[in-house]
């Protein structure tokens, strides 16, 4: 199988991450901070490098910035309904992820509303001064991610940052899509919440995400319970990250994703990143030379893209190529990609599109299998019904 769809989630994992959950299984079976005995001491440990590790990779203040959550998607709602209240105003971009999109619809009937700024790739300051233009007196949050899942497109999340701020309006930065790949610097950008997957560039495994904050205090919790900290309060910590780390923890998961980021690290964010924009690049040649392929997006430029790219054949529902090429040994995904506002902006919510996403595993052979198998389905959709 030649495996394309990264931007869901990478495969396969570093060998480190697939060494490290196993090891946790045998060598951290205890509760971290549950208990005294050795061996949940060394899984509170284990959970407290992990912390480390994230913390300097997106430069936070510190570990205790870093709370563990199941996913991006879990950040983001800890993030929007702890934050939110009736009559509140929410910014966002109109590129969002149904991470972002449905928890607001939610808060739509507790009074809370939200407004979609226009994105103009390649055009930061138009970008920009659409997000200075949705603002008003009563919004409490900017939410926009930092590159599209759909189309890699980059916001300029940096200059967005300091407008906001400009206002004593604090942002929350769903990298799902760039983390791993892209620089981000959360003290030098600004950055009040970065919502993270743990299971896409970082290597790690499915059920792991986090949300990064040195204002984690200010949030409303959504889940309450057990910290293994301050037992005889009936009320939830305030200080981060036991605020949002209610329950045993995911050991094996988190052992995992400390292992991702340290092969992120060893390899190097921007030589991943080149990697893959090359493998995109030469692909993208491929299809822009097939007669009934229709791409959307330039060919991809890491100053304005992450390394995703997606495209139709005409006269064919997504999904349908989606499943011919699964039948041909690539793995894609196609459809709406749990974004249809991305859709919207781009005039496929009726078709939807495929998506291709190569990681620091793919070859240039995968690119060529991919070309070649889009090649195949467009002789055989071109070829005489009898």
């Amino acid at each position: 199988m030649t495996y394309l769809d990264n931007a869901a989630t990478t495969y396969p994992k570093p060998r480190e991450v697939q060494m490290a959950m196993s090891d946790a299984l045998r060598r951290y079976g205890a509760n971290p901070g549950r208990a005294g005995h050795r061996m949940a001491m060394a899984s509170s440990e284990e959970i407290f490098n992990c912390r480390t590790e994230a913390a300097e990779f997106f430069n936070a203040p510190g570990p205790e910035c870093v709370a563990f959550t199941l996913n991006c998607t879990h950040a983001s709602n800890y993030v929007i309904k702890g934050l939110l209240r009736p009559g509140d105003h929410v910014v966002i971009s109109c590129l969002e992820h149904n991470a972002v999109l449905r928890p607001l619809y939610a808060l739509k009937a507790f009074g809370v509303t939200y407004t979609e700024a226009q994105v103009f790739p390649g055009d930061n300051d138009s970008t920009v001064n659409a997000f200075r233009s949705a603002l008003r007196p009563n919004t409490k949050l900017v939410v926009c991610n930092h590159a599209s899942n759909v189309w890699g497109i980059r916001l300029p999340i940096e200059r967005i940052a300091a407008l906001v701020h400009q206002y004593g309006i604090p942002i929350a930065v769903d990298c799902a899509q760039s983390a791993g790949l892209l620089p981000i610097d959360m003290q030098a950008s600004g950055i009040d919440y970065l919502c993270v997957a743990g299971h896409k560039g970082l290597y790690g495994p499915m059920g792991t995400g986090m949300l990064i904050t040195a204002v984690g205090p200010s949030l409303a919790t959504l889940i309450e319970g057990g910290t293994g900290t301050d037992s005889i309060n009936p009320q939830q910590p305030s200080g981060m990250p036991e605020r949002m780390e209610s329950g045993t923890q995911n050991m094996p998961g988190i052992a995992g994703l400390r292992a991702g980021i340290g092969f992120v690290r060893s390899r190097g964010p921007a030589k991943i990143l080149a990697h893959e924009i090359t493998l995109l690049r030469s692909l993208y040649r491929e299809l822009a030379s097939m007669e009934g392929v229709q791409l959307y997006t330039p060919a991809p430029d890491p100053d304005y893209y992450a390394p995703v790219l997606s495209f139709n054949i005409r006269g064919m529902q997504s999904e349908t190529v989606g499943r011919e090429l699964s039948e041909l040994g690539v793995a894609v995904r196609a459809g709406l990609h749990c974004a249809p506002a991305a859709h919207r902006f781009m005039g496929t919510l009726e078709t939807g599109a495929v998506r291709i996403c190569p990681s620091a595993f793919s070859t240039a052979q995968d690119m060529n299998a991919a070309a070649y198998a889009v090649k195949r389905i467009l002789m055989k959709k071109s070829a005489p019904k009898h």
